[in-house]
Formats: structure tokens, C-alpha cells, sequence
């Protein structure tokens, strides 16, 4: 088959790829070739002979090279599909990531009927656009110290016909809101700063460093949130966060001391503890 047929493309990408150490090559450069040349999967599979453009052989060029820097797929296309639906990424906000669709199947069962929400460093929106799509009852407020990430969480609400029920709140934590919550939500960053620079390429040179840090141990934010969720509660609420592997005992025991009991622990597909849910002792 000639080189520039999307088969032969596909094979000589996938190789690039697993080269520069991608997890993923066979699926990353599909994805890529399907952006790059407009097409389907069902399309790339019924058409292997089929040649790209020279503007599409182009573009899917400068996509492969870019991820051969390790560019994550998702920040090459600008999008990130999360629970079934397609949500905008870019530099200002967190990749989503599988595993916290942990946090989602966990708040779903707990949500009442025409629950408030609260979504503490929103990023994409991912968790609070999830939560008032699946449940067209609720309500709720998503907050980020970055402008720019709320500003894309707007796109992603306006996406995903929930706009209309979800506020933004511009700042740190709890500090522009007011009010109370059936369901506050967070997945704060958590990583310790002295791991920072261990993380994969993918991570470290491409999600937003505030979105990672969560202080020397990686705790930081749980203590915040830990500490203000009370006065934000409304009664028999519950309060979620997404954590790091190894993480439970420690958030457990900060929130426990804050008045807190731990409801129930999720776990990710990994088997990795991934979300604890807490409430007020006696609700």
C-alpha cells in the first residue's frame, strides 16, 4: 500500500508514537487521524486505501509531532470526552481525567430531588455540567480561582444545555459564594510539591501547575474545604472529593476532625480508593 494511504499512515504514526514512549499509540494516532483528515473510525476502517489532502496530510503531521512531545491527544484536539459527553480543554484547565467519573457515580444515588450543587475549582466544568446533565432537577454554583478556566466551563455548560441552572463564581474556594448546598464537590489539586517533577511529560508540562499543587504533603485543600464546608452544608448534605492514591486515611481524619463522618469510599478502575464522601455527624 502506498505511504500516504491512511493505513500506511496509521502504521507509520503508530510506530512514531510507541517510540517516544506513548501508553497509547495505536489509539492516539487513530484519534489523530481521525481529526486530521475529518473522518469517522467507521470511515477509517471501511476506507484504509483512502489518501489524505495535502493540508490534511499536513495537519496530521504537526499533530503526531506534537505528540511525540507528549502532548496529551485531548490538549492537541481541544476536547476531552468525560461520562459520555465531549467537554472543551485548554491551557488553563485540567485534562479530565476517567477517574473522576468515580466522583460522578458516587454523587448521583446521594443527590435529592432538585438538589444545589456546589463545585469547588470547577476547571473544565466536568463534574458540575455532569451532575445537571444527568439530573435536569438540580441546580448549583461552580467557583475557580482562574477567570480563564471559568471561561471555559461557560462554553462547556452552554454545550451541554445546563447553563440556564449553573452560576459562576470567580475565586478561591468557598470565598465568592454564599448560601447553602445539598452536594459540595471538589476535585482540588493534591499532588505534594516534591513529586511535581516526577509526574509523566503528559501531566507536568501540560496541565496547569494549580490545578496539580496541593501544598508540601498534597493536603492543603482538603484542609480548606474540610474546614468551611460546614457553614455551606445544608442539613443531611454530603460533602465529595475526589483523592489521590494513599490519600483516604489522611483526608479521612482531617475532615473527622472538622465534625465530619465518612458516608461511603469509591474506588477507580484501578482499584485506587479514588472518592470518600463525608457528612455532618447526626445528618
Amino acid at each position: 500500500m502506498p505511504p500516504d494511504r491512511l493505513a500506511s499512515l496509521l502504521a507509520a504514526a503508530t510506530a512514531r508514537l510507541k517510540a517516544a514512549g506513548s501508553d497509547t499509540p495505536v489509539l492516539d494516532a487513530r484519534l489523530l487521524l481521525q481529526a486530521a483528515g475529518g473522518m469517522t473510525r467507521e470511515e477509517l476502517i471501511l476506507g484504509p486505501d483512502r489518501a489524505l489532502t495535502e493540508e490534511q496530510l499536513a495537519r496530521y503531521e504537526r499533530f503526531i509531532a506534537r505528540r511525540e512531545q507528549h502532548e496529551p491527544v485531548s490538549r492537541i484536539l481541544g476536547t476531552r470526552e468525560f461520562y459520555g459527553r465531549t467537554f472543551r480543554v485548554t491551557p488553563a484547565t485540567l485534562d479530565p481525567r476517567p477517574d473522576t467519573e468515580t466522583l460522578i457515580d458516587a454523587a448521583l444515588p446521594m443527590m435529592p430531588q432538585g438538589a444545589r450543587i456546589l463545585d469547588l475549582g470547577t476547571g473544565t466544568g466536568a463534574i458540575a455540567v455532569t451532575l445537571l446533565a444527568e439530573r435536569p432537577d438540580a441546580s448549583g454554583i461552580a467557583t475557580d480561582l482562574s477567570p480563564e478556566a471559568l471561561a471555559v466551563e461557560q462554553v462547556n455548560a452552554d454545550a451541554n444545555g445546563v447553563a440556564q441552572r449553573l452560576g459562576f463564581a470567580q475565586g478561591s474556594w468557598f470565598e465568592p459564594v454564599s448560601g447553602l448546598f445539598d452536594m459540595i464537590l471538589s476535585n482540588p489539586p493534591y499532588i505534594p510539591e516534591s513529586e511535581i517533577e516526577g509526574l509523566s511529560a503528559d501531566v507536568r508540562n501540560f496541565d496547569p501547575r494549580l490545578a496539580l499543587l496541593g501544598g508540601n504533603d498534597g493536603l492543603d485543600p482538603y484542609r480548606v474545604i474540610a474546614s468551611r464546608s460546614a457553614a455551606h452544608l445544608a442539613a443531611g448534605g454530603h460533602v465529595l472529593v475526589e483523592i489521590g492514591a494513599g490519600q483516604a486515611e489522611d483526608v479521612t481524619a482531617i475532615f473527622g476532625a472538622r465534625g465530619f463522618m465518612l458516608h461511603g469510599q469509591y474506588q477507580d478502575l484501578g482499584g485506587h480508593v479514588r472518592c470518600l464522601a463525608f457528612g455532618r455527624h447526626g445528618s
